[in-house]
């Protein structure tokens, strides 16, 4: 159960760190009325969480596989 949320946590990250664009599309340009792109701080910002998101999903794996 556990390796599922992390192999998940781990596709999410690398998602936004690979393709902020795309999870920006997903979640925010609907909300535009004009067709805008995201700024640079909010590519920035979403990498850096896809990088957090990779990081505890490769920990939490790294922790099941050395707690058996």
């Amino acid at each position: 159960m556990y390796v599922i949320l992390c192999i998940f946590l781990i596709a999410f990250g690398l998602f936004l760190f690979l393709n902020p664009e795309g999870f920006y599309d997903l979640t925010e340009r609907w909300k535009s009325s004009t067709d805008s792109e995201p700024s640079d701080f909010y590519l920035k910002d979403t990498r850096f969480g896809g990088i957090v998101f990779l990081v505890f999903g490769v920990a939490c794996l790294v922790y099941l596989f050395f707690q058996h």
